[in-house]
């Protein structure tokens, strides 16, 4: 069955070497500017394997989608008084709040060309990951919203939700050339009163005794295992500051 998800995954004839990057916290222009970089690498060497990496942010963050319009007001007014910082993702989706959860990005080199058929394969990495953990997930059946401000209000096939109905991971997708960034938060302990006063409703239960490290580390085990006999790296990138500029601009909010 494994073997079956690999030939899918990996559209290659011979194995290739997949990276795993050091959790970092860093600020919100910094972290969408890496990724794109990423994916940028992954479309010039075409040799080049999956990245994966989990990260966290400095203070609490509004990331907005990549084709989301004008923001709401009272959004802006909350940036401007620093209760949330806003940055804009190179993926689509609806606005995420980023506080008390933990982040991934997947570059997937010549990935699946239906989206469909590439949630597919991730969402079953996540489910797999979770249930490692003893947290049993499923997909969203709602349809996605075209233009939904709040990426957590919906829950379609692309999104992962616990038991209760709760959704508990949103992802979104950012195209180049067949290459593929996926974008995705994991809701751990999201901030009460932040999350209403920017959505307006109540924040979704944390997960209890679950921690970041358990996590990255049950997620990492079950992709090097379905994506078998892709060799797994840990490594550390060394970039020119002036590499990100033109990505750091382009997460520019407005």
């Amino acid at each position: 069955m494994h073997a079956k998800t690999t030939s899918a995954s990996c559209r290659s004839s011979h194995p290739r070497e997949g990276w795993r990057l050091p959790f970092l916290e860093l600020e919100g222009p910094e972290q969408m500017a890496l990724d794109r970089w990423l994916l940028e690498r992954s479309l010039q060497r075409p040799d080049s394997g999956p990245v994966l990496r989990f990260y966290g942010w400095r203070g609490p963050w509004l990331s907005v989608g990549r084709h989301q319009g004008r923001l709401p007001e009272h959004w802006q007014a909350m940036a401007a008084a620093g209760s949330v910082s806003l940055v804009r993702r190179p993926s689509g989706g609806g606005a995420v709040l980023h506080a008390g959860g933990l982040t991934y990005a997947l570059i997937w080199p010549q990935a699946p060309r239906r989206r469909r058929q590439a949630y597919g394969q991730t969402a079953a990495w996540l489910m797999d990951g979770f249930r490692r953990l003893g947290y049993q997930l499923r997909c969203g059946k709602q349809a996605a919203e075209a233009g939904a401000s709040d990426c957590f209000a919906t829950a379609s096939p692309a999104d992962l939700v616990d038991t209760l109905g709760q959704k508990r991971i949103g992802s979104a997708q950012y195209w180049r050339h067949g290459h593929l960034l996926q974008h995705g938060e994991i809701l751990i302990e999201p901030p009460p009163q932040l999350w209403t006063e920017l959505f307006g409703g109540p924040a979704p239960a944390p997960l209890p005794g679950l921690s970041r490290k358990q996590l990255i580390q049950a997620l990492q085990t079950s992709l090097e295992e379905r994506w078998a006999p892709l060799r797994w790296i840990d490594k550390t990138l060394t970039l020119d500051e002036g590499e990100l500029t033109p990505y750091r601009l382009e997460a520019r909010p407005t």
